[in-house]
């Protein structure tokens, strides 16, 4: 049955022409009642006006159609599209044509909305990257100025005011390195050098590196129980590692005193394993944990600074972990503490 919101420009000629043909064939018939010449008549009629219907739409409104089309694409029509917009389209109804053009409606405005947010992004990144290059370049520059202000000949402080100003070029140089890094992985320059390895043994490796910053705050770092079965994986271990010491350095710098750090090992169908380092720290609050992996971003402005780091760890470590094909999460509640958790391809 023909739907009458959705006809082609073929089932509308038709229809027209039967409106037509049968009223002007029956008066023919009640002047001249001859059944074979109604017939005829009924059949020019017909033919005829459905002939001029059909062609008056496709000239003057499938025409613009198309041009519409070819608008909404921005692009010269390649064969297979010129053989739709001459043979697919015309057997499109006017209804079928408006819900494409509003379905590519809805995708701009999702495209510019997208965008916008991407704006948002780009501006807050060029805020903070200003304001972690300034904090140490002003400072080099207070140390330097005051130094050649004669402060140099000063025994008391000249020593003092070079370390210090040492310490801030070696935080601009790993905020560069961690720069380029991020934007190796994005662009896929970093290749990965996979092997097999137990993922257990490394997050011990880590654990022993970060003894004595664990110790300094107290804080017991274990696997737990139940978790201890070595799990093989198959990944670039120097990578995972950069991400596991991220991991672990984040709970040891946010979790409370005397509090416990503790990793958690899972085989997921058999073809990944999840990986979850989880504390018992402040927590990271609800409308924070969408953009916890962005660069630069921080929950607690003062606190982070006060703490250090470049703010571009959790950003870095997300694209190791998607340049293996793998995701990243979070799970925080505040006062309970932070899990944060990747997946990796098991071992062969």
């Amino acid at each position: 049955m023909l739907q009458q919101k959705n006809l082609s420009p073929q089932q509308l000629s038709a229809l027209t022409a039967l409106a037509l043909s049968v009223p002007i064939s029956f008066g023919i018939f009640v002047f001249k009642p001859v059944w074979w010449i109604a017939l005829l008549s009924f059949f020019i009629i017909f033919l005829g006006s459905f002939g001029l219907i059909l062609f008056a739409l496709q000239t003057f409104i499938y025409r613009k159609i198309k041009l519409i089309y070819k608008l909404i694409y921005q692009t010269k029509a390649s064969k297979r599209e010129e053989f739709y917009y001459k043979h697919v389209l015309p057997q499109k109804g006017i209804d079928e044509v408006r819900q494409d053009v509003e379905n590519w409606a809805a995708q701009r405005k999702l495209e510019i909305e997208v965008l916008q947010q991407n704006e948002i992004f780009r501006k807050e990144f060029l805020q903070n990257l200003s304001h972690e290059l300034k904090t140490p370049i002003f400072s080099i520059q207070g140390y330097v100025d005051t130094l050649l202000n004669g402060a140099l000949n000063n025994p008391d402080v000249n020593i003092k005011f070079l370390q210090s100003a040492g310490r801030n070029v070696e935080r601009l140089v790993s905020l560069v390195d961690d720069l380029d890094a991020i934007s190796k992985l994005e662009i896929g320059e970093q290749k990965l050098q996979k092997q097999q390895f137990i993922i257990q043994d490394l997050l011990k490796e880590v654990y022993d590196s970060l003894d004595l910053k664990a110790a300094e705050k107290n804080i017991r770092c274990v696997i737990k129980k139940g978790c201890e079965l070595p799990l093989s994986v198959f990944a670039d271990k120097e990578k995972i590692r950069q991400v596991l010491v991220n991991f672990v350095d984040n709970a040891l710098k946010y979790g409370k005193e005397n509090g416990t750090i503790e990793s958690s090992f899972y085989s997921v169908d058999g073809r990944n394993v999840l990986i979850e380092i989880s504390d018992d720290g402040a927590g990271i609050g609800e409308e924070h944990l969408p953009r916890i992996f962005e660069r630069f971003y921080r929950t607690d402005l003062a606190r982070s600074r006060k703490v250090g780091g470049s703010g571009l760890g959790l950003a870095i470590c997300k694209h190791i972990i998607e340049a293996h094909d793998q995701t990243i999460h979070v799970r925080s509640k505040i006062d309970v503490g932070t899990t944060l958790g990747f997946t990796l391809p098991s071992g062969k």
